[in-house]
């Protein structure tokens, strides 16, 4: 029998590819808003666990429809809490598996410094001719937007005025070009470590809007794939509440199912 030297180069060759033998890949759908945050995180989920996700960043309501129609997503990282619920009733998520991993805060944003206030009395004032956000039909933080609108009696003023974003990037890119004013967007879009890094922008308190409980959900598609658990595990771990909270978003007190 003939012995041969393994030398410590080889050996952690030889480890590395067995590591990346049992990495998995998975499909993650991802509401625009956490587009920040998730590319972070997710780079910070490769290096942990040697599993892969690949983002693909769009409409909560659009996901819906796309995940209904076939679209191969394993995860789905919501913009709200009703969607995972209702892929869960209509059996296209597993049942139980959803979880707050955010809450989103609202912001009026303008690309230009000093134009708005610090309490967005210039919605009231007027003197533009656009205010962007998202679709409410779509997208959970245009829904949050018209309801700060109502509360502030000022919907009907203001509707005539309305940009619709597809999603929130959308309505993001018509407010940082110039072709809205002004505009509703997520406060992860606009600042770091919880101050605005740019433009203007008054945080909406948030007893005008519903709290955005943003949810995770395991699709039933990756209910198999250890890439896509794993993922969903890391989201409840320290280093991702850290990235979390960095880009402007509350923590849940509790990571736990929540109706």
């Amino acid at each position: 029998m003939i012995y041969k030297k393994i030398t410590y180069l080889q050996l952690m060759i030889f480890f590395i590819f067995n590591a990346n033998v049992f990495a998995d890949t998975t499909l993650v759908a991802v509401a625009s808003n956490f587009t920040k945050p998730m590319t972070e995180i997710a780079a910070e989920f490769e290096k942990a666990t040697g599993h892969t996700a690949q983002l693909s960043f769009g409409s909560s309501g659009k996901f819906v429809s796309q995940f209904e129609n076939g679209a191969p997503f394993e995860v789905f990282l919501s913009a709200d809490d009703k969607s995972p619920a209702k892929l869960q009733q209509s059996g296209f998520a597993v049942e139980g598996s959803n979880f707050t991993y955010a809450l989103g805060k609202l912001v009026l944003w303008s690309n230009a410094a000093n134009y708005i206030d610090e309490k967005g009395e210039i919605l009231a004032k007027g003197g533009f001719q656009h205010i962007a956000l998202a679709d409410p039909k779509l997208a959970p933080y245009g829904a949050a937007a018209i309801e700060v609108l109502k509360s502030e009696n000022l919907l009907d003023k203001l509707q005539p005025l309305f940009v619709l974003g597809e999603n929130i990037s959308q309505t993001y890119q018509f407010i940082s070009t110039g072709n809205a004013e002004l505009g509703f967007v997520a406060m992860s879009q606009v600042s770091e470590n919880g101050k605005i890094t740019s433009g203007s922008g008054w945080i909406v308190p948030q007893a005008l809007y519903a709290p955005i409980k943003q949810d995770a959900v395991l699709l039933t598609l990756g209910a198999k794939n250890p890439a896509a658990t794993a993922l969903l595990d890391y989201l409840k771990s320290a280093p991702a509440k850290a990235i979390i909270k960095k880009h402007g978003y509350d923590l849940p007190n509790v990571y736990a199912h929540i109706r």
